[in-house]
């Protein structure tokens, strides 16, 4: 009141000094700021009216606005939900395929390492083996054509796994990498999830708010939606089209395990055949040797009692020349017209040739009988050598061999 007061004076005081006006212009003047005080009530019904339709409208449009982000935040949840499951399945179905892979992997190694520990080996040591057969027998048969052929199999075998191994290698090399950008898209997925879920609960009385007077864009994405949906959507078809050459890859894996398999049972069932027939034919050659070495020995002990027989006839037939040749002797003694050449001279000189002549033959008899029983007995030791020579055959490709196949198992890898 003090101060409207000492304002007013300050007014008089001024009026009191300046040129005073005319009536018209007090009129004119009050006029004027009559219909200025006027024109400033109605502006400011008219700002208070416009401000009240103006807060009332923004407050609609902040609630609406905020309303269509709550509404595009839940949409975009759900998208990237939709999303993020169909990149679960993926990785899933990723997961699965690469520990059939590993299992798949580990039977390929498993058969690198029996066939070539186990039977490849074994094929090595029955050749070592049958090496050290003896004589004729030491040949180039159908056993060792078969062993030989089961080595190359086997061989063949190997470079065939060991190609599919790399293969498999190479697929689970490439399919875990794409399994790892399906794990960082899942990430980044998880990570929207946490943000948008939290923002999706905020509201504009929510603690904690704050308005952002950095220089730098609160809106730094440059990725469209398109975009967005272009990457996930390659990394799902990038993983689909790895699954698909695993699946084939699997089969193909199966259907040579199947078929190397089958190959390396026909072929241990040759040699095993071979083998069988060669130890029949040692059996049966050794019977053979076995009747022979019988009879050579029945004949070497005929032939040593005909020697004998033969030595004692020879000595009988000398006891007869003796004397044949004693009568004849004391016949000389005869004297005169008695020394005459009668029946009896005749047949004592014919008996001295005749058993010359038989002695000749038994001691010619003799000889080939002497003769007779060195072959006889040089075939004996023959026949025993080739009946140890049968036996070693046989305890090679029977004992050894054939006991060392036994260990042999193309089990289903």
């Amino acid at each position: 009141m003090t101060q409207n007061t000492s304002e007013t004076h300050s007014k008089y005081s001024k009026v009191w000094k300046c040129p005073k006006y005319t009536l018209n212009d007090w009129h004119q003047g009050t006029n004027e700021r009559r219909r200025n005080t006027e024109l400033q009530h109605q502006l400011a019904k008219q700002i208070l009216a416009d401000s009240e339709r103006l807060i009332e409208e923004t407050s609609e449009e902040a609630t609406k606005n905020r309303r269509e982000v709550d509404h595009q935040l839940q949409v975009k949840i759900k998208d990237i939900e939709f999303t993020k499951e169909q990149l679960e399945r993926q990785k899933k179905q990723m997961d699965l395929e690469i520990d059939a892979l590993i299992t798949y992997k580990h039977r390929i190694e498993t058969a690198l390492k029996s066939l070539s520990a186990n039977a490849l080996d074994i094929c090595h040591k029955c050749l070592a083996f049958r090496d050290c057969r003896l004589g004729l027998d030491l040949c180039i048969d159908d056993v060792e054509h078969e062993i030989v052929k089961e080595t190359e199999i086997i061989t063949g075998v190997n470079s065939l796994l060991l190609r599919t191994l790399e293969q498999v290698n190479e697929q689970i090399r490439r399919i875990r990498a794409q399994n790892y950008t399906l794990s960082r898209d899942l990430l980044d997925k998880a990570n929207v999830l946490l943000i948008d879920k939290h923002n999706l609960l905020l509201n504009e009385n929510s603690l904690n708010l704050s308005i952002y007077h950095g220089g730098t864009a609160l809106d730094p994405a440059t990725i469209t939606e398109a975009e967005w949906s272009a990457h996930t959507q390659a990394n799902i078809d990038a993983a689909t089209k790895e699954l698909n050459i695993c699946i084939p890859l699997r089969a193909y894996i199966d259907a040579v395990l199947k078929q190397v398999i089958e190959d390396l049972w026909s072929q241990n069932d040759a040699v095993n055949e071979a083998f069988r027939r060669r130890i029949q034919e040692y059996k049966t050659e050794k019977s053979n040797l076995e009747r022979s070495h019988f009879e050579c020995v029945r004949q070497i002990d005929e032939m040593k009692t005909n020697i004998v027989n033969l030595e004692k006839s020879i000595a009988e037939k000398e006891r007869f020349m003796a004397l044949a040749h004693t009568r004849l002797g004391n016949r000389c003694h005869r004297e005169n017209v008695e020394l005459c050449r009668d029946e009896a001279e005749v047949y004592l000189v014919d008996e001295v040739n005749r058993i010359k002549d038989a002695v000749i033959n038994l001691q010619q008899m003799l000889a080939e009988a002497n003769a007779t029983l060195r072959y006889l007995l040089r075939t004996q030791i023959q026949i025993e050598e080739d009946i140890n020579i049968k036996n070693n055959s046989i305890k090679i490709d029977e004992v050894d061999c054939m006991t060392l196949r036994r260990s042999i198992d193309y089990r289903s890898y």
